[in-house]
């Protein structure tokens, strides 16, 4: 009886694998399934293959699958956070999208390691902010295709000293202005359209979707600071500058263009900002979900009703908003409702 229990247990198996793998197999492109069985001729029969879970045939199945998968995608390095998200938009499922810089990270003065850039070399192409952000390591990257989102762009008046960093570059936070953002997407898509003409109507659309979102968010904000008692906020570092320009707002920061570039906040630049927060009579100061929060918490102790919160200028994101698939427009329209209450805003538009 044991016996026969058996042998009904394991036909069960057989004939279950049996019928998954020809599922699968069937679902796969015929190319593959020609190229795949031809790369392994003279292994055991396919029977043999399938009804042995523990054959090292399973191996070359999986790699059959893998391959399946990746095969026809487009494979895209892109430097770090918000560049990733704007790819991923308008890539979808024809990209197959990874950030050089881990998205947890805080990514100034990041060095990559030789693993990531030798990734990075083996992409079809390799996409970044530009405007200086991610430092000399990007130009020793080779790559079939370079792209910079930010080349071509007119950054206005270059002689102004508040759009300029600490090694007397551009200030290279682009994409929180959604206007400069959309310049951005079209240096993606255009890049994709050209290394993969043959989806150009799929990333034309995507595109398109991501354009109608940006003007939906800069018609937002414009609406939510429409009615604001203050028109000043103090960021954790300089990286506001063209948002504040394009909505009528006064950025000052604790910290220069790199929230670490400088090193420590010292007790100087502390009691600087302290005193700036009491001549305007500010009562918010602004963290970042990537940083150690101690800075803005000492100074908001010092000044009336202080308070901390968040303003993320969006160079990543948290392990816990990572796991809720928290994006480039939940993180802006979390800033919008923070700046709201710092800049005592009294309409009630949602944002």
């Amino acid at each position: 009886m044991a016996n026969n229990n058996l042998v009904i247990n394991l036909s069960t198996w057989s004939i279950m694998t049996i019928t998954i793998t020809i599922i699968v197999i069937l679902s796969l492109p015929l190319s593959i399934i020609s190229s795949s069985f031809a790369a392994v001729a003279g292994a055991p029969s396919i029977v043999n293959v399938i009804t042995s879970p523990t054959s090292s045939n399973y191996d070359d199945y999986n790699n059959i699958v893998a391959k399946a998968n990746t095969t026809s995608k487009l494979k895209v390095v892109v430097s770090f956070y918000p560049i990733f998200e704007f790819v991923k938009m308008i890539g979808g499922d024809r990209v197959q999208a990874s950030s050089l810089i881990p998205v947890g990270v805080e990514p100034h003065d990041y060095e990559p390691t030789v693993q990531q850039i030798q990734n990075a070399q083996s992409a079809n192409m390799l996409i970044y902010n530009g405007a200086g952000f991610e430092g000399s390591w990007i130009n020793k990257i080779k790559t079939k295709y370079l792209v910079d989102t930010s080349q071509g762009l007119n950054f206005g008046n270059n002689s102004d000293a508040d759009i300029k960093d600490a090694r007397g570059g551009i200030n290279s936070h682009i994409w929180l202005d959604p206007i400069l953002a959309k310049y951005q997407v079209e240096k993606i898509r255009d890049a994709l359209i050209k290394v993969d003409p043959k989806n150009t109507a799929y990333y034309n659309e995507n595109a398109n979707k991501l354009f109608t979102n940006l003007d939906s968010l800069d018609a937002s904000i414009k609406s939510a600071f429409s009615s604001c008692k203050k028109k000043d906020f103090i960021a954790f570092h300089n990286a506001f500058i063209y948002f504040a320009k394009r909505y009528g707002l006064n950025q000052h920061s604790i910290q220069g263009t790199s929230p670490t570039g400088g090193g420590e906040v010292t007790a100087q630049r502390l009691q600087e900002v302290i005193q700036l927060a009491h001549r305007l009579g500010i009562n918010t100061i602004y963290s970042e979900e990537l940083l150690d929060n101690r800075s803005a918490n000492v100074i908001a102790q010092e000044i009336p009703n202080g308070k901390v919160l968040v303003l993320s200028p969006i160079e990543g994101v948290n392990k816990q908003e990572e796991k809720e698939s928290i994006g480039y427009f939940d993180k802006m329209n979390q800033n919008i409702a923070n700046l709201k209450v710092g800049l005592e805003c009294n309409n009630n538009t949602k944002s």
